[in-house]
Protein backbone atom coordinates (compact mmCIF):
# COMPACT_ATOMS: atom_id res chain seq x y z
CA UNK A 1 0.00 0.00 0.00
CA UNK A 2 1.27 3.46 -0.86
CA UNK A 3 -1.86 5.56 -0.38
CA UNK A 4 -2.64 6.44 3.23
CA UNK A 5 -5.86 4.63 4.20
CA UNK A 6 -8.53 6.58 6.09
CA UNK A 7 -11.59 5.00 7.68
CA UNK A 8 -14.52 6.14 9.78
CA UNK A 9 -13.62 6.39 13.46
CA UNK A 10 -13.77 2.91 14.98
CA UNK A 11 -16.49 2.54 17.63
CA UNK A 12 -13.97 1.57 20.32
CA UNK A 13 -11.99 4.77 19.63
CA UNK A 14 -14.85 7.25 19.33
CA UNK A 15 -15.02 10.26 21.62
CA UNK A 16 -16.87 13.55 21.96
CA UNK A 17 -15.80 15.40 18.82
CA UNK A 18 -17.65 18.56 19.82
CA UNK A 19 -15.56 18.73 22.99
CA UNK A 20 -12.41 18.41 20.89
CA UNK A 21 -13.48 21.18 18.52
CA UNK A 22 -14.21 23.49 21.46
CA UNK A 23 -10.78 22.79 22.96
CA UNK A 24 -8.88 23.27 19.68
CA UNK A 25 -10.78 26.44 18.82
CA UNK A 26 -9.03 28.20 21.66
CA UNK A 27 -5.63 26.51 21.62
CA UNK A 28 -4.60 25.51 18.07
CA UNK A 29 -3.56 28.29 15.71
CA UNK A 30 -5.07 27.80 12.26
CA UNK A 31 -7.90 25.57 13.45
CA UNK A 32 -11.42 26.44 12.34
CA UNK A 33 -14.75 24.73 11.98
CA UNK A 34 -16.44 22.99 10.35
CA UNK A 35 -13.96 20.17 10.98
CA UNK A 36 -14.15 16.50 10.08
CA UNK A 37 -12.51 13.62 11.91
CA UNK A 38 -11.42 10.34 10.30
CA UNK A 39 -9.09 7.60 11.50
CA UNK A 40 -5.88 6.30 9.94
CA UNK A 41 -5.99 2.56 9.35
CA UNK A 42 -2.79 0.83 10.43
CA UNK A 43 -0.61 1.31 13.45
CA UNK A 44 -1.11 -0.94 16.40
CA UNK A 45 -0.70 1.27 19.42
CA UNK A 46 -1.92 4.85 19.66
CA UNK A 47 -5.06 5.63 17.62
CA UNK A 48 -4.30 8.31 15.04
CA UNK A 49 -6.80 10.64 13.39
CA UNK A 50 -6.93 13.19 10.58
CA UNK A 51 -8.54 16.51 11.38
CA UNK A 52 -9.66 18.21 8.15
CA UNK A 53 -10.70 21.87 8.28
CA UNK A 54 -11.60 24.19 5.40
CA UNK A 55 -7.99 25.43 5.13
CA UNK A 56 -5.71 23.05 7.05
CA UNK A 57 -5.12 19.44 7.94
CA UNK A 58 -3.81 18.26 11.30
CA UNK A 59 -3.09 14.85 12.82
CA UNK A 60 -4.17 13.84 16.33
CA UNK A 61 -2.53 10.99 18.27
CA UNK A 62 -4.09 9.76 21.48
CA UNK A 63 -3.79 6.99 23.99
CA UNK A 64 -6.19 4.08 23.47
CA UNK A 65 -9.03 3.58 25.94
CA UNK A 66 -9.10 0.90 28.58
CA UNK A 67 -6.50 -0.57 30.90
CA UNK A 68 -2.96 0.09 29.67
CA UNK A 69 0.29 -1.65 30.52
CA UNK A 70 2.78 0.39 32.56
CA UNK A 71 4.99 2.72 30.46
CA UNK A 72 2.98 1.99 27.29
CA UNK A 73 1.23 4.45 24.92
CA UNK A 74 3.15 7.48 26.15
CA UNK A 75 2.00 10.10 23.66
CA UNK A 76 3.61 12.66 25.95
CA UNK A 77 7.02 11.23 25.02
CA UNK A 78 6.18 11.28 21.32
CA UNK A 79 5.26 14.96 21.56
CA UNK A 80 8.45 15.77 23.42
CA UNK A 81 10.79 14.10 20.94
CA UNK A 82 9.04 15.73 17.97
CA UNK A 83 9.47 19.13 19.59
CA UNK A 84 13.15 18.45 20.34
CA UNK A 85 13.88 17.37 16.75
CA UNK A 86 12.20 20.33 15.04
CA UNK A 87 15.47 22.25 14.86
CA UNK A 88 17.61 19.26 13.83
CA UNK A 89 18.17 17.41 10.57
CA UNK A 90 15.76 14.53 11.25
CA UNK A 91 12.58 14.97 9.16
CA UNK A 92 9.59 15.06 11.54
CA UNK A 93 6.15 16.68 11.52
CA UNK A 94 5.78 19.88 13.50
CA UNK A 95 4.09 19.21 16.86
CA UNK A 96 1.67 21.94 17.96
CA UNK A 97 0.11 21.08 21.30
CA UNK A 98 -0.14 18.41 23.98
CA UNK A 99 -3.28 17.95 26.08
CA UNK A 100 -2.82 15.80 29.17
CA UNK A 101 -6.30 16.48 30.57
CA UNK A 102 -8.46 13.35 30.12
CA UNK A 103 -11.58 15.45 30.64
CA UNK A 104 -11.35 16.75 27.04
CA UNK A 105 -11.65 13.51 25.01
CA UNK A 106 -11.01 10.80 27.60
CA UNK A 107 -7.23 10.36 27.24
CA UNK A 108 -4.11 12.44 26.70
CA UNK A 109 -3.46 13.46 23.08
CA UNK A 110 -1.31 15.71 20.94
CA UNK A 111 -1.78 17.46 17.60
CA UNK A 112 0.85 17.74 14.89
CA UNK A 113 1.10 18.90 11.32
CA UNK A 114 -0.22 16.70 8.53
CA UNK A 115 2.61 15.76 6.16
CA UNK A 116 1.43 14.75 2.70
CA UNK A 117 3.04 11.76 1.05
CA UNK A 118 2.99 8.00 0.68
CA UNK A 119 3.26 5.21 3.25
CA UNK A 120 4.58 1.82 2.12
CA UNK A 121 3.59 -1.12 4.28
CA UNK A 122 4.89 -3.80 1.89
CA UNK A 123 8.69 -3.90 2.24
CA UNK A 124 9.00 -5.41 -1.25
CA UNK A 125 7.68 -2.08 -2.61
CA UNK A 126 5.69 -3.57 -5.52
CA UNK A 127 4.47 -0.12 -6.60
CA UNK A 128 8.02 1.10 -7.32
CA UNK A 129 10.58 0.34 -10.01
CA UNK A 130 13.89 -1.30 -8.98
CA UNK A 131 15.91 1.97 -9.02
CA UNK A 132 13.26 3.65 -6.85
CA UNK A 133 13.30 0.75 -4.40
CA UNK A 134 17.04 1.02 -3.97
CA UNK A 135 16.86 4.80 -3.61
CA UNK A 136 14.18 4.59 -0.93
CA UNK A 137 16.04 1.96 1.11
CA UNK A 138 19.21 4.01 0.87
CA UNK A 139 17.42 7.16 1.99
CA UNK A 140 15.72 5.36 4.88
CA UNK A 141 19.04 4.15 6.26
CA UNK A 142 20.46 7.65 5.80
CA UNK A 143 17.62 9.01 7.95
CA UNK A 144 18.22 6.32 10.58
CA UNK A 145 21.82 7.48 10.84
CA UNK A 146 20.55 11.07 11.21
CA UNK A 147 18.41 10.00 14.16
CA UNK A 148 21.40 8.39 15.84
CA UNK A 149 23.49 11.46 15.14
CA UNK A 150 20.96 13.90 16.62
CA UNK A 151 22.08 16.01 19.57
CA UNK A 152 20.00 14.33 22.27
CA UNK A 153 21.58 16.48 24.95
CA UNK A 154 19.69 19.43 23.48
CA UNK A 155 16.20 18.98 24.89
CA UNK A 156 16.34 15.23 25.56
CA UNK A 157 19.12 14.85 28.12
CA UNK A 158 16.66 13.34 30.61
CA UNK A 159 14.59 11.50 27.99
CA UNK A 160 16.03 8.18 29.13
CA UNK A 161 18.87 6.77 31.14
CA UNK A 162 22.10 6.95 29.11
CA UNK A 163 23.45 3.65 30.42
CA UNK A 164 22.51 -0.07 30.55
CA UNK A 165 20.00 0.34 27.70
CA UNK A 166 20.01 -3.32 26.65
CA UNK A 167 19.68 -4.68 30.18
CA UNK A 168 16.84 -2.29 30.95
CA UNK A 169 15.07 -3.10 27.67
CA UNK A 170 15.33 -6.81 28.38
CA UNK A 171 13.77 -6.27 31.78
CA UNK A 172 11.03 -4.01 30.43
CA UNK A 173 9.94 -6.13 27.51
CA UNK A 174 10.20 -9.39 29.45
CA UNK A 175 7.77 -7.92 31.98
CA UNK A 176 5.52 -6.57 29.23
CA UNK A 177 5.50 -9.93 27.48
CA UNK A 178 4.71 -11.88 30.63
CA UNK A 179 1.99 -9.38 31.58
CA UNK A 180 0.26 -9.87 28.22
CA UNK A 181 1.08 -13.58 27.73
CA UNK A 182 -1.85 -15.68 26.55
CA UNK A 183 -0.09 -19.03 26.01
CA UNK A 184 3.21 -20.76 26.71
CA UNK A 185 5.76 -20.41 23.91
CA UNK A 186 9.03 -22.24 24.46
CA UNK A 187 11.08 -20.27 21.90
CA UNK A 188 10.30 -16.97 23.62
CA UNK A 189 11.29 -18.25 27.04
CA UNK A 190 14.54 -19.72 25.66
CA UNK A 191 15.28 -16.50 23.78
CA UNK A 192 14.80 -14.37 26.89
CA UNK A 193 17.16 -16.63 28.83
CA UNK A 194 19.83 -16.52 26.07
CA UNK A 195 19.67 -12.75 25.81
CA UNK A 196 20.06 -12.30 29.54
CA UNK A 197 23.21 -14.42 29.44
CA UNK A 198 24.75 -12.64 26.44
CA UNK A 199 24.29 -8.90 27.02
CA UNK A 200 27.26 -7.03 25.44
CA UNK A 201 29.45 -5.29 27.99
CA UNK A 202 30.23 -2.32 25.74
CA UNK A 203 27.68 0.49 25.91
CA UNK A 204 26.91 3.61 23.88
CA UNK A 205 24.10 6.12 23.80
CA UNK A 206 22.19 7.90 21.05
CA UNK A 207 18.59 8.81 20.47
CA UNK A 208 16.86 5.66 19.17
CA UNK A 209 13.49 5.50 17.45
CA UNK A 210 12.55 2.05 18.70
CA UNK A 211 10.25 1.11 15.80
CA UNK A 212 12.10 2.30 12.70
CA UNK A 213 10.65 0.64 9.58
CA UNK A 214 9.21 1.61 6.20
CA UNK A 215 5.65 1.64 7.53
CA UNK A 216 6.56 4.43 9.94
CA UNK A 217 7.98 6.70 7.24
CA UNK A 218 6.18 9.19 5.03
CA UNK A 219 7.70 9.20 1.55
CA UNK A 220 7.57 12.14 -0.85
CA UNK A 221 4.62 11.89 -3.25
CA UNK A 222 6.86 11.94 -6.32
CA UNK A 223 10.35 10.88 -5.27
CA UNK A 224 11.75 7.95 -3.23
CA UNK A 225 12.72 10.28 -0.40
CA UNK A 226 11.73 10.23 3.27
CA UNK A 227 9.92 13.43 4.31
CA UNK A 228 8.83 12.49 7.85
CA UNK A 229 9.47 9.85 10.51
CA UNK A 230 6.39 8.92 12.56
CA UNK A 231 5.44 6.84 15.62
CA UNK A 232 8.01 7.86 18.22
CA UNK A 233 6.23 6.15 21.11
CA UNK A 234 9.13 3.76 21.75
CA UNK A 235 11.86 6.37 21.34
CA UNK A 236 14.41 6.66 24.12
CA UNK A 237 18.13 6.97 24.70
CA UNK A 238 19.81 3.70 23.81
CA UNK A 239 22.17 1.69 21.67
CA UNK A 240 21.98 2.58 17.96
CA UNK A 241 22.72 -0.96 16.77
CA UNK A 242 19.57 -2.18 18.47
CA UNK A 243 17.67 0.28 16.27
CA UNK A 244 19.56 -0.83 13.17
CA UNK A 245 18.97 -4.55 13.79
CA UNK A 246 15.28 -3.89 14.41
CA UNK A 247 15.06 -1.96 11.13
CA UNK A 248 16.52 -4.98 9.31
CA UNK A 249 14.23 -7.68 10.74
CA UNK A 250 12.11 -7.83 7.60
CA UNK A 251 14.97 -9.55 5.77
CA UNK A 252 14.26 -12.66 7.86
CA UNK A 253 10.48 -12.49 8.04
CA UNK A 254 8.65 -14.68 5.49
CA UNK A 255 7.04 -12.75 2.66
CA UNK A 256 3.55 -14.08 3.48
CA UNK A 257 3.80 -12.95 7.10
CA UNK A 258 1.39 -10.20 8.12
CA UNK A 259 4.02 -7.56 8.78
CA UNK A 260 5.69 -8.37 5.47
CA UNK A 261 9.13 -9.76 4.77
CA UNK A 262 11.76 -10.37 2.12
CA UNK A 263 12.90 -13.89 2.99
CA UNK A 264 13.23 -15.95 -0.20
CA UNK A 265 12.85 -13.05 -2.63
CA UNK A 266 15.37 -12.17 -5.35
CA UNK A 267 16.59 -8.89 -3.89
CA UNK A 268 19.00 -8.15 -6.74
CA UNK A 269 16.17 -8.38 -9.27
CA UNK A 270 13.98 -6.18 -7.08
CA UNK A 271 16.72 -3.59 -6.74
CA UNK A 272 16.66 -3.86 -2.93
CA UNK A 273 19.99 -3.88 -1.05
CA UNK A 274 20.57 -7.07 0.91
CA UNK A 275 20.98 -6.96 4.69
CA UNK A 276 24.76 -6.76 4.73
CA UNK A 277 24.77 -4.02 2.09
CA UNK A 278 22.16 -2.01 3.96
CA UNK A 279 24.10 -2.30 7.19
CA UNK A 280 27.27 -1.22 5.43
CA UNK A 281 25.43 1.82 4.03
CA UNK A 282 24.35 2.65 7.56
CA UNK A 283 27.89 2.22 8.88
CA UNK A 284 29.16 4.68 6.27
CA UNK A 285 26.42 7.25 6.99
CA UNK A 286 26.95 6.90 10.74
CA UNK A 287 30.74 7.04 10.28
CA UNK A 288 31.27 3.98 12.45
CA UNK A 289 34.47 1.93 12.20
CA UNK A 290 32.51 -1.31 12.70
CA UNK A 291 29.15 -2.84 13.63
CA UNK A 292 29.65 -4.94 16.76
CA UNK A 293 27.57 -7.72 18.38
CA UNK A 294 25.15 -8.00 15.46
CA UNK A 295 24.07 -11.53 16.38
CA UNK A 296 22.94 -10.36 19.80
CA UNK A 297 21.16 -7.27 18.48
CA UNK A 298 19.38 -9.26 15.78
CA UNK A 299 18.08 -11.77 18.33
CA UNK A 300 17.25 -8.93 20.71
CA UNK A 301 15.18 -7.21 18.00
CA UNK A 302 13.04 -10.27 17.33
CA UNK A 303 12.51 -10.61 21.07
CA UNK A 304 11.27 -6.99 21.25
CA UNK A 305 9.05 -7.53 18.24
CA UNK A 306 7.52 -10.63 19.80
CA UNK A 307 6.84 -8.76 23.05
CA UNK A 308 5.30 -5.80 21.22
CA UNK A 309 3.09 -7.99 19.03
CA UNK A 310 1.97 -10.01 22.02
CA UNK A 311 0.85 -6.79 23.69
CA UNK A 312 -1.13 -5.81 20.57
CA UNK A 313 -2.76 -9.24 20.55
CA UNK A 314 -3.68 -8.96 24.23
CA UNK A 315 -5.30 -5.56 23.56
CA UNK A 316 -7.22 -7.10 20.65
CA UNK A 317 -8.66 -9.70 23.02
CA UNK A 318 -9.73 -6.82 25.28
CA UNK A 319 -11.29 -5.02 22.32
CA UNK A 320 -9.26 -1.80 22.40
CA UNK A 321 -6.42 -2.30 19.88
CA UNK A 322 -5.87 0.48 17.32
CA UNK A 323 -6.04 -1.71 14.20
CA UNK A 324 -8.73 -4.06 12.95
CA UNK A 325 -6.04 -6.66 12.13
CA UNK A 326 -4.60 -6.67 15.65
CA UNK A 327 -5.94 -10.13 16.47
CA UNK A 328 -3.43 -11.61 13.97
CA UNK A 329 -0.51 -10.41 16.06
CA UNK A 330 -0.58 -13.44 18.34
CA UNK A 331 0.72 -15.48 15.42
CA UNK A 332 3.26 -12.77 14.56
CA UNK A 333 4.59 -12.86 18.12
CA UNK A 334 5.19 -16.61 17.85
CA UNK A 335 6.94 -16.25 14.47
CA UNK A 336 9.20 -13.46 15.76
CA UNK A 337 10.15 -15.49 18.83
CA UNK A 338 10.94 -18.54 16.69
CA UNK A 339 13.16 -16.53 14.34
CA UNK A 340 14.89 -14.83 17.25
CA UNK A 341 15.72 -18.18 18.82
CA UNK A 342 17.05 -19.44 15.45
CA UNK A 343 19.27 -16.32 15.21
CA UNK A 344 20.58 -16.90 18.74
CA UNK A 345 21.56 -20.44 17.82
CA UNK A 346 23.15 -19.52 14.49
CA UNK A 347 26.23 -17.62 13.41
CA UNK A 348 26.62 -13.93 12.70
Amino acid sequence: MSAVELIDVLPQHSFNESALWRYLDGTLAGFETPARLSQFQGGQSNPTFLIATPQRRFVLRKKPPGHLLPSAHLVEREFRVLRALESQAVPVPRAYLLCEDPAVIGTAFYVMDHVAGRVFTNVALPDLAPPERRALYEDAVRVLALIHGADWRSGLADFGKPERYVARQLERWSKQYLASQTEDHRSMMQLMEWLQANVPQADETTLVHGDFRLGNLIVDSRAPRVVAVLDWELATLGHPLGDLAYACMFYRFPQNQMLGGLAGLDLAALGIPDERELMELYRAHARRPALEHLKFFRAFSFFRSAAICQGVYARALQGNAADRRASEHGRVARIAADIGWEVANGGD
